[in-house]
């Protein structure tokens, strides 16, 4: 082999899979307490009497708490390192768990609800920071598109898994404390291979070495980029669609329908297991496509236009159920290529910083979302969760191609300066 071969070049397949499958199952993982308690709510509104619109509340409280720790958890990444910090954010999700299943009344679900907001902060800027810094370049789109299909597993799993113990035991208490175990394995199995996630190691070629170093700024240089409020703003509206569908469809599609809990309980699983097949095919895509948010734009409008029919009422209830379960593979299709147009919009030396700011936004939409989806099913209007939700993937369109144009104009920009230097 030349001495010339680049690191990325040179790096076994199999140390590559180690960091993707571990941080892919970390993030599954923090994708399942995303859905702690929603999959309860027909229980815990029958043990504690809460409306849709408190329940919604629990949801915000979460993502509020997970918004701004996720804005701060960035720059604690890029001080002290991602591996630590994801040692207690998941140590953070068994506490929730645990809060969960001894709660007495809502102000213990409440704290639950904060507890696990506060171990799904660090996530994104841990994640991202640990696989551009791991995996080598030839292999970041399939690192994306894997991270984004264990995060849709994730969501996938918690109905399933928290349902169907509490349908088994009679107990959404034994749901939580199963919960907890399983935060508790993957926190042992990541303690146990820690070197594959350790991300001192490994800062491959594709980081730019040699380039303008946002540590050489202020810290905070960043958040002067239009891309990274942009791609803020992105996140906001997907996640408003995502608090809909995950939060409210089901019970919206009973009220709509008329279907049995047993079914409407499978549209979340659905529309994350049809997520993660089109995050399979979106990371081929990445490699493939220039122009990323041309891909985001046709797979999100495509799936609001199922959304809309779910939620008009002229189609049958299990095909409604079919059309909002399927919407799910359009929005999966644009992960990977989400992911890597981040990637380009932010400035080396920043990853954590601005994978943290952006995906507050994430945050930010679920909290603010979440009650306001609530509200409608309270007053009836559940055909608004899915036509709401659609024109919320519709706003989302409109600000990746704005980060698009903004990205391609930067390269422009850097092309034009590289000839008048050479």
């Amino acid at each position: 082999m030349s001495s010339l071969a680049s690191p990325a070049a040179a790096v076994p397949l199999r140390q590559d899979l180690r960091t993707i499958s571990l941080i892919g199952l970390a993030h599954g993982t923090s994708h399942f307490f995303h859905l702690l308690l929603p999959p309860l709510f027909p229980w815990l509104i029958r043990d504690f009497s809460l409306s849709y619109s408190e329940l919604g509340l629990l949801v915000t409280v979460f993502f509020a708490i997970s918004g701004i720790g996720q804005a701060l958890a960035g720059f604690v990444v890029d001080r002290v390192g991602a591996r630590p910090v994801l040692f207690a954010a998941l140590g953070c999700f068994a506490l929730a768990a645990l809060a969960a299943a001894g709660a007495q009344g809502y102000a213990g679900l409440m704290l639950a609800s904060a507890l696990a907001g506060l171990g799904n902060a660090p996530f994104h800027p841990v994640d991202f920071t640990i696989l551009n810094k791991r995996v080598s370049q030839p292999r970041l789109g399939h690192a994306f598109s894997v991270h984004g299909i264990t995060g849709n597993l994730g969501w996938a799993c918690a109905p399933v898994f928290l349902a169907g113990i509490t349908t088994a035991t009679g107990s959404w208490r034994a749901a939580c404390v199963g919960a907890a175990i399983v935060a508790l394995v993957v926190l042992a199995l990541m303690v146990l291979q820690r070197e594959a996630v350790d991300d001192r190691l490994g800062a491959w070629s594709h980081e730019k070495k040699g380039g303008p170093a946002l540590t050489e700024e202020h810290p905070l240089a960043f958040l002067k980029l239009p891309s990274v409020w942009l791609c803020f703003s992105f996140f906001f509206w997907t996640s408003c669609a995502l608090a809909a569908v995950q939060s409210f469809a089901s019970p919206a599609l009973q009220a709509l329908y008329d279907l049995p809990l047993a079914w409407t309980s499978m549209v979340v699983t659905g529309f994350m297991v049809s997520g993660a097949l089109g995050m399979v095919i979106g990371g081929f895509l990445v490699a493939r496509v220039e122009r990323l948010e041309r891909t985001i734009s046709a797979s999100l409008l495509a799936a609001g236009a199922l959304l809309v029919i779910a939620g008009s009422g002229v189609v049958g209830g299990g095909p409604a159920l079919a059309l909002a379960s399927v919407a799910g593979f359009g929005v999966g299709l644009a992960g990977p290529s989400r992911d890597m147009l981040i990637k380009r919009a932010a400035p080396p030396g920043a990853t954590g910083r601005v994978y943290g700011t952006v995906y507050s936004g994430l945050d930010l939409g679920f909290a603010l979302a979440a009650p306001f989806f609530g509200m409608l099913l309270d007053r009836g209007m559940a055909g608004g969760v899915f036509l709401g939700s659609a024109a919320s993937l519709v706003a989302a369109v409109v600000s990746a191609a704005m980060v698009g144009g903004h990205v391609a104009a930067r390269r422009r920009d850097a092309r034009a300066a590289a000839t008048v230097a050479g």
